[in-house]
């Protein structure tokens, strides 16, 4: 949106919030705001989601979970799903404003991105985010926010990215949490995404975060919503807490002592909409002197700039023509379905992958997330018009030609009510009876929402939806033993929201592909992946660790020893790391520093293979002698391409001018350093992702750009 049009709905909401009385002014600030109706203004219901289709409010088309999109690497993909997510959430608000229906998620408002760094895979609500790496992050949430709210006069809908700032778990503790986290870490890990969103996404809404960052709460956090948000970075949306997070300040953080108090400390900080209650207390609180009127006044208005910005109070409303046949769409679907085979990642294949139907007369599917519908969606979903399992996917794949032989195995988890006993001997009984009797196995595998997720929504038994370890669940071990014994060919199928340790799996198993939560129709991307209609072609966007004992504390905030940029371990499998069926080639590449303080890398791709491939050219740097910056080379620039067998192309990327600087202990970013050294390649520059793919970047030596 122009700046042109921002202007005048800014100055529409001036002049309303001018004829409002205190009321009327914190009653616009409530999440569930009753509006002012002598002004013609109607009531709005803020909470809304759409972290991977419209959810929580019935059917709508399901794409797969954040962490899968950012496997793709792909930000035209990932602004094209936003965009249907857009256009399905106005569809289902014109249907509810014809029926007078206003309430929790029907609003134009959703509360996603989550643009947090997934900086331990043990945090349940990684699944969530776009990986490890603050540049992928970066890159991904402004695609979505772009596609979410468009680029006409109106936003279709308002992106809102969370939660601000430093929040990654744990969930346990998380309203009582204190994030103690160095200017540094700060800067160059936590906040560039969010400093992205805001400066070229036009993001029109940031979440506060539970915790509190270096012991203030972050939602009653001048320093971060008004002097870095604001000032520096230039924001004009709205920030709205998190939910409950202004009670927290009273109940768990202590930073308060009664409700009046915590209001007034939130909306005097910049918080402007509170998920919760205790904005109710606010008149309160500025007739008690805690707070003066103008803060209350500046948040109205704000808030009333986005509403006017979504034409929610135009005399036309936009997107009114919306035909409701767009809701669930054929055209989305398949975007759903292609954009699950993109993310997929083949982590192994010693060739038995793809799969021929002509050459096999039997299969057996195997394993708790075969028939798992929980595994395709993920969390903050909404509900597919139809669930594709694993299980379907290859039976619709197989058809009459082969006897596919199910058996579920084990339970996906142990829980209290789970009997460890006869019945589950039983299950993996039948298992190892199905995969002893057939030609391959198709071991499915992981983990599901039900397990891992957000404090209240999983049920895992001990982490309040973070997981304990990287290992798999207990059931789930002893039945991969079992069928390991049978020295069947074996693939495994992974459903997880992050990284697993399957150091057993890669060892005895003879391909892996990890499919995270891969949407409503899942199973047939997966099933096509398997047999062969497609070549798998993700990238981790995440570290792989080999185990739990290469983890600091989950509680330290400290970068040290995390993601692939501070990690000196051996990984098993690295962040960017990805096979196919095909081998792309690099066959050139080089990086001129240009006169504006930027680079130009060009990139030559070829494929020799027979199937259609679509290489990903990852761009990494670090200074030659600077003691400031991470212990590995960062990744500075990516971008696909697209090649069908024999074709040849030349991708142009450009490395920001912020790539040749370090961000120093104060938080500031700086020049230390003339000469850098630039990994241009089909993987990390790292000497695992050399071995397992069999590709070496190219190394360029650059002098700084001046």
């Amino acid at each position: 949106m122009n700046a042109q049009r921002k202007a005048t709905f800014k100055a529409k909401a001036h002049a309303l919030v001018a004829q409002m009385d205190l009321l009327e002014k914190a009653n616009l600030l409530r999440y569930d705001s009753p509006g002012v109706p002598r002004l013609g203004i109607p009531a709005y219901n803020w909470w809304n989601e759409g972290l991977h289709g419209v959810a929580r409010t019935g059917t709508a088309t399901v794409f797969p979970q954040a962490i899968g999109l950012a496997a793709m690497w792909d930000e035209a993909m990932v602004k094209a799903i936003g965009r249907a997510v857009a256009t399905e959430t106005r569809v289902k608000f014109n249907e509810n404003q014809k029926q007078g229906v206003v309430g929790r998620y029907k609003g134009l408002t959703l509360w996603s991105p989550n643009i947090n760094l997934f900086r331990d895979p043990r945090w349940g609500r990684g699944q969530e985010t776009y990986g490890e790496d603050p540049v992928l992050t970066a890159r991904l949430g402004v695609a979505y926010i772009q596609g979410l709210q468009g680029d006409g006069d109106y936003w279709q809908t308002a992106a809102c990215a969370k939660h601000f700032a430093a929040h990654s778990g744990p969930e346990q503790g998380r309203h009582a949490f204190n994030a103690a986290v160095s200017p540094k870490d700060l800067f160059e890990s936590y906040l560039p995404a969010f400093e992205a969103a805001v400066k070229q996404g036009d993001v029109a809404g940031v979440m506060g975060a539970y915790n509190r960052l270096n012991r203030e709460v972050c939602c009653g956090n001048r320093w971060l919503l008004q002097d870095l948000l604001r000032r520096q970075w230039g924001f004009s949306g709205y920030v709205v807490s998190d939910c409950g997070a202004i009670a927290d300040f009273h109940n768990h953080h202590k930073v308060t002592r009664t409700p009046a108090e915590s209001a007034a400390k939130a909306v005097a900080a910049g918080c402007d909409i509170n998920c919760g209650d205790v904005y109710v207390q606010l008149v309160r609180a500025v007739e008690q002197g805690l707070v003066d009127e103008a803060a209350l006044t500046a948040a109205a208005e704000r808030a009333l700039t986005v509403r006017l910005a979504l034409g929610l109070l135009a005399e036309e409303p936009p997107f009114a023509d919306l035909d409701y046949d767009l809701l669930d769409c054929p055209a989305h679907r398949e975007l759903a379905l292609e954009a699950a085979r993109r993310s997929a990642v083949l982590l192994k294949n010693n060739g038995l992958l793809p799969l021929d139907v002509n050459k096999l007369t039997s299969l057996a599917v195997i394993g708790p997330n075969a028939r798992n519908v929980e595994a395709l969606h993920g969390n903050y979903n909404g509900v597919a018009s139809q669930y594709v399992t694993l299980l379907d996917g290859i039976m619709n794949a197989c058809g009459d030609r082969v006897r596919v032989r199910y058996a579920r195995g084990c339970h996906s988890y142990l829980t209290p009510e789970t009997d460890p006993g006869e019945a589950e001997q039983q299950s993996q009984a039948e298992a190892v009876a199905a995969a002893a009797h057939s030609d391959a196995v198709i071991l499915c595998l992981g983990l599901d929402p039900t397990f891992e997720g957000e404090e209240g929504d999983a049920s895992n038994p001990y982490g309040a939806g973070d997981r304990k370890t990287l290992a798999l669940p207990e059931p789930q071990q002893r039945l991969v033993r079992a069928v390991a014994a049978l020295g069947k060919p074996t693939v495994v199928v992974l459903c997880a929201g992050g990284a697993v340790d399957l150091r057993y799996e890669d060892e005895h198993f003879d391909a892996i592909l990890d499919v995270f939560y891969p949407g409503g129709r899942g199973g047939q991307a997966v099933a096509d992946l398997l047999f062969g209609k497609a070549s798998p072609g993700g990238c981790l966007p995440v570290t792989f660790y080999q185990s739990d004992a290469q983890l600091p504390p989950f509680e330290d905030y400290a970068m040290a020893g995390r993601t692939y940029r501070y990690f000196t371990g051996k990984a098993l499998y690295p962040f960017g790391f990805g096979l196919a069926y095909g081998r792309a080639e690099l066959t050139a590449a080089a990086c001129t520093p240009l006169a504006d303080g930027t680079a130009r890398v060009t990139a030559t791709v070829r494929n020799p293979s027979r199937w259609p491939l679509r290489p990903l050219v990852q761009v990494y740097g670090k200074p030659d002698h600077s003691p400031l910056a991470p212990p590995n080379p960062s990744l500075w620039a990516f971008g696909r391409a697209e090649l069908a067998p024999g074709q040849e192309t030349t991708l142009t990327l450009t490395l920001p001018a912020a790539a040749f600087t370090v961000v120093d202990h104060t938080g500031a970013r700086v020049t230390d350093d003339d000469s850098f050294t630039v990994y241009v390649g089909l993987c990390g520059p790292d000497p695992r992702s050399a071995a397992l793919t069999g590709h070496t970047p190219v190394v360029c030596r650059v002098a700084r750009p001046r």
